[in-house]
């Protein structure tokens, strides 16, 4: 059912729509699935970036804020003959901590990714490689059941991958960094 009128748009009839005047109507549909398919684009490192955050925050914070946590983690240091494995500890605790919060806030995206990702190849290469791929890594068995040891890279490889999309994509949609960006683009404008 056809209408005429000035304007275009389209009336729905059931799962439907009729085309009512202006251009050609397949352009139209284009358009607006195209625009669709933008804004769902904005929103896919969103969620990249709020897990990845989450999971460098949950590790960054005993390193600083536990003893318990900081000494461990020293403890692994040293035992892998880290150079100053003191202030090594904090330097990570800081770096994951801080790098998590800019993620989830979408601040320096590109160079907190880049940052994180250093700090986990050398994780690969020092700690998870020598346990294999799998993140389970069971060393035996007991009457109370498996033996867990180190991990294996398979987890470190993951962030690794989330973390160069988003070095390479940037932060885009509910972002610091997009704030930022638009204020500057206003400011020239």
């Amino acid at each position: 059912m056809k209408i005429p009128c000035k304007s275009a748009r389209y009336v729905g009839f059931g799962t439907r729509l009729d085309y009512v005047g202006g251009n050609n109507p397949d352009e139209l549909i284009q358009r607006v699935e195209d625009n669709m398919s933008d804004n769902i684009r904005k929103l896919a490192p969103l969620p990249l970036r709020l897990i990845l955050g989450i999971g460098f925050v949950y590790h960054g914070f005993p390193k600083l804020f536990s003893a318990e946590g900081h000494q461990m983690f020293l403890g692994m240091l040293q035992g892998i003959g880290v150079p100053a494995p003191e202030l090594t500890a904090w330097l990570i605790g800081v770096l994951e901590l801080a790098g998590g919060v800019a993620l989830i806030a979408g601040a320096l995206v590109t160079v907190t990714s880049t940052l994180l990702i250093a700090n986990m190849l050398v994780a690969v290469f020092t700690v998870h490689l020598a346990n294999g791929f799998n993140f389970i890594n069971i060393v035996g068995m007991s009457d109370g059941g498996p033996q867990f040891g180190m991990p294996g890279f398979e987890v470190p490889l993951l962030y690794i991958a989330g973390l160069a999309a988003l070095a390479v994509k940037g932060p885009s949609f509910l972002s610091v960094d997009q704030l930022v960006a638009e204020r500057a683009k206003r400011r020239s404008a």
